[in-house]
């Protein structure tokens, strides 16, 4: 008989070239019951994704050779979806941003709490179950309005083109896309998509939201589909016309 989900290990790798931080790193993962792989540069990491299937990957960006956003590019063209949590002492929002863009599920700067870092890796694996068992009971297309959403390919097509979005855009607009004309707060959408709700990160939706916007209104400017409603969050309305606020 096939061993469930939960009877086996989840496996991480950890990329991180600090020695201190990348012991610290494996020995709690260990202890939370994580199979862990480390390695200190981008190469060596690759090598490692190439090899075996890693259910979450730990990256830090300044690494010696390829940095870590390039690693993080050239993980999101392998065929294979793996979760990725960057870890950085660079703390600009510019930063937060293109790692994002990049296609990492989550930004952690330097200097961390090691309790946080584990919870946004519970959190990003309760995430990830959420989703597959979404996507597990939507197998077929999800069609609305103009967007067809392929949940198992992870694709998207609008008005009959393909749209390239980042994982986070991807899982915020299968969500909206799974409860249309419900209104959710930017707490809720954190909750529900990114897996955690810390207070003070509500202008990350609102970064994702204007992005997600911009690849799939018609006029971004007076989006049709995603729809603020002042004073409480957002809501998702497919079929142009619904709803009373842009």
């Amino acid at each position: 008989m096939e061993k469930s989900r939960t009877e086996v290990k989840r496996r991480i790798l950890v990329v991180e070239d600090d020695a201190d931080i990348a012991d610290i790193l494996q020995l709690n993962l260990a202890d939370e019951g994580y199979a862990v792989d480390r390695a200190e540069d981008g190469e060596k990491g690759l090598a490692y994704l190439r090899q075996t299937a890693y259910d979450a990957l730990i990256l830090d960006i300044m690494l010696p050779g390829i940095d870590g956003l390039e690693v993080c590019r050239q993980v999101r063209a392998m065929p294979r979806y793996t979760p990725i949590i960057i870890i950085s002492a660079r703390t600009g929002e510019s930063q937060r941003v293109l790692g994002l863009e990049l296609g990492a599920d989550d930004y952690v700067t330097k200097p961390f709490s090691l309790q946080e870092l584990l919870a946004r890796v519970r959190a990003l694996f309760r995430r990830v179950d959420a989703l597959d068992r979404g996507a597990r009971q939507q197998a077929g297309l999800l069609e609305s309005g103009d967007l067809a959403i392929d949940p198992l390919a992870r694709q998207v097509r609008c008005r009959g083109e393909a749209v390239e979005l980042t994982a986070r855009e991807f899982d915020l607009l299968f969500y909206f896309a799974r409860h249309p004309g419900q209104v959710f707060s930017r707490m809720d959408l954190l909750t529900q998509v990114w897996g955690y709700s810390h207070e003070g990160y509500e202008h990350t939706v609102n970064t994702h939201i204007n992005r997600l916007r911009g690849k799939i209104e018609a006029d971004p400017a007076r989006p049709e589909m995603i729809r603020t409603v002042w004073g409480v969050g957002y809501k998702f309305t497919p079929e142009a016309g619904e709803g009373e606020t842009p």
